[in-house]
């Protein structure tokens, strides 16, 4: 598929758009890290935020406090959530799960 033909002013908003976007979802991260916000109230928000929403599933758990690359990973496939899945294609029992995993964090 090939690339639509952008004009500079499109490029300068698709940049500016993008990185507002990852400005949101590092600052979701931090806040998760801290503990200032739960991951059920992020998954909720996900359904408001586009931001939120395409974000991967992978990205949001190693937020969590103690959590890192390999706990992430052997959480999602006791879950039978997919590496590559985003907040957005959660299914109603992998969102219920994952919220019972850090319901006391």
């Amino acid at each position: 598929m090939a690339l639509p033909i952008m004009t500079a002013e499109q490029r300068a908003e698709g940049l500016e758009k993008a990185k507002e976007v990852r400005g949101r979802r590092s600052e979701v991260k931090r806040l998760l890290k801290q503990g200032t916000v739960t991951l059920s109230s992020v998954l909720k928000d996900a359904a408001e935020d586009e931001a939120l929403a395409k974000m991967k599933v992978t990205a949001l758990i190693e937020a969590m406090p103690g959590v890192g690359t390999i706990r992430a990973t052997q959480i999602m496939e006791r879950l039978g959530i997919s590496e590559n899945r985003r907040v957005r294609g959660l299914g109603q029992n992998q969102r219920v799960a994952l919220e019972a995993e850090f319901a006391g964090v």
